[in-house]
């Protein structure tokens, strides 16, 4: 069982009771008012920690009582779990996914660019992570030392809310970070911003620069790279965030980065962490115990008992099944799971033929006798698919429940760290290539790729790909597309891209999500984005 801090099994009912006081601030409207903890929560010294326990826990739950509950009035479970509707909005947009039943709310519309500001997965993905930020708000007000002498809080416990009070920010620092990289603007309020007040809306140039100037200001505060409990974040987390900044710092403020990504990749590869022995260990159901513990720098919690929910990996691991090439058992869930909900478009499997990956570990791909096209999304034998994730243990252990899983989704993995610092290097971030190369051909070598690249070999193009291939599914494909030129306009199309079978160029403007429209009738303050 997993645990994030201790007590995860509360966190379900403190959510719910922390909301009233403290989600007026960014409009969001809870399901429950009660507010039977409230400010009394505090004077028990072990609420501290429950608490921060419970900003943690909107990345992993929706509701308060099961898998099916939201605690956002309007939203629903399903649209609404974080890292399922990143890995919607990030990856079911782009060339990897297609979701073959597009009676699903929203899906159908995101997998064929064609999304309007009605579209439930983008409300529940804006909804979300304001959730989350005015979690961390509320946190951070009744932490002050003002209100830690009114309590007469213990010096040991003031230990502990230091670190806390760091991982709040960093939190809410990743919550703007989504913001910004998918909307590019947000309802902004901090801690110092009285509840019930109609917040200013931030632009992305401004959110680039709270979010580097708060992961800078608490890095001292926060654990070392990689030694605080599993699910918590450090330094190593922070470092990440400030990466992928700093590597996308030209799409969000029109300069350039690379060299502070660079660095920030250097810290993290001498932080001690290391790859997992094997590439499929990162996405098993063990994943938090397995050799994956050190590859993975911050991960989404899933657990089949206490924190089920319809997440990501739960999605993908039960979308798998139900084709004739795939019974539950393989991977952990039942015999027919959700009857092939998922499989992959067309330039996907592409990207692993040829000798070169005939025997690569990352290459799960299922074709049999199917056709490699998808002509028809609701023909479930058209397309390959694949088995990435599975609810097995590295053991063959069958997780907890045979529908939500234990498999945590690694938001945040070292692999990543190689590939960007081979990308920042080529973008004259500096560094050497010979280190480029070999960060490139560690992560060939341990998914038993004989296959290893020269250094002429080492180019964007090449590393564009070997990001899909490495990190498919992990919810960054539509962000590197858009870094790469490549996601809107026609210099390369994928099949169903702007609701065409082959794929037609999209306009610009789907760079960005439109902001929901129950969003923008709630603050007067918010513009809708160019072209919606």
């Amino acid at each position: 069982m997993k645990r994030i801090i201790k007590n995860i099994s509360v966190i379900a009912v403190l959510m719910v009771f922390t909301l009233t006081s403290c989600t007026d601030d960014l409009n969001i409207t809870p399901n429950d008012d009660d507010t039977l903890l409230g400010a009394d929560l505090y004077e028990d010294e072990a609420a501290y920690e429950r608490v921060i326990a419970g900003v943690y826990a909107n990345l992993a739950l929706t509701g308060t009582f099961g898998p099916e509950s939201s605690n956002i009035e309007g939203i629903d479970a399903g649209t609404s779990q974080f890292g399922r509707v990143l890995l919607y909005l990030q990856t079911l947009t782009a060339d990897q996914m297609i979701w073959s039943y597009e009676n699903d709310p929203g899906t159908r519309e995101l997998q064929r660019n064609i999304w309007t500001a009605q579209n439930p997965m983008i409300l529940g993905m804006y909804s979300r992570t304001h959730l989350t930020i005015s979690l961390a708000n509320n946190f951070l007000r009744e932490t002050t030392a003002d209100k830690l002498d009114a309590r007469s809080v213990s010096e040991s416990v003031r230990a502990d809310i230091v670190e806390y009070r760091a991982e709040a920010r960093l939190l809410r620092a990743l919550s703007y970070y989504y913001m910004m990289d998918l909307f590019g603007k947000a309802n902004f309020g901090t801690e110092a911003d009285a509840i019930n007040t109609v917040l200013p809306v931030v632009e992305r140039a401004e959110l680039f620069q709270f979010i580097e100037s708060e992961l800078l200001d608490i890095e001292s505060d926060l654990v070392d790279a990689g030694q605080n409990q599993y699910g918590r974040a450090d330094k190593g987390v922070a470092y990440m965030i400030l990466a992928k900044i700093y590597l996308n710092a030209e799409v969000y403020t029109g300069t350039p980065r690379y060299s502070d990504c660079l660095n920030y990749c250097q810290q993290l590869l001498n932080s001690g962490y290391v790859l997992a022995s094997e590439y499929k260990n990162n996405f098993q159901a063990d994943n938090n115990l397995n050799s994956a513990n050190g590859e993975i720098i911050f991960p989404i919690i899933s657990d089949g008992v206490t924190i089920q929910n319809y997440g990501p990996t739960t999605v993908m691991i039960n979308g798998s099944v139900g084709s004739l090439e795939v019974n539950g058992a393989e991977v952990g869930v039942s015999e027919a799971a959700w009857g092939g909900a998922i499989r992959v478009r067309k330039e996907f499997a592409q990207l692993w033929e040829g000798g070169d990956f005939i025997d690569d570990d990352r290459n799960t791909i299922i074709s049999a006798d199917r056709p490699i096209g998808i002509t028809d999304i609701s023909d479930q034998s058209q397309g390959y698919i694949i088995q990435k994730y599975s609810n097995l243990s590295s053991d063959g252990v069958p997780g907890a429940d045979q529908t939500f899983v234990d498999t945590d989704f690694p938001l945040f993995r070292l692999a990543d760290v190689h590939l960007m610092y081979a990308e920042a290097h080529l973008r004259g971030g500096g560094g050497t290539i010979s280190e480029a190369v070999n960060l490139v051909n560690d992560l060939r070598a341990r998914a038993n790729n004989p296959n290893t690249i020269s250094a002429g070999e080492l180019t964007l193009p090449f590393i564009l790909d070997e990001r899909s291939r490495e990190l498919h599914w992990e919810a960054h494909r539509r962000q590197d597309l858009i870094r790469f030129g490549l996601f809107t306009g026609g210099n390369y199309n994928w099949a169903w891209k702007g609701n065409g079978s082959n794929g037609i160029a999209i306009p610009s403007h789907l760079n960005l999500f439109p902001i929901p429209n129950l969003s923008m009738s709630s603050n007067p303050n918010l513009t809708q984005n160019p072209g919606y």
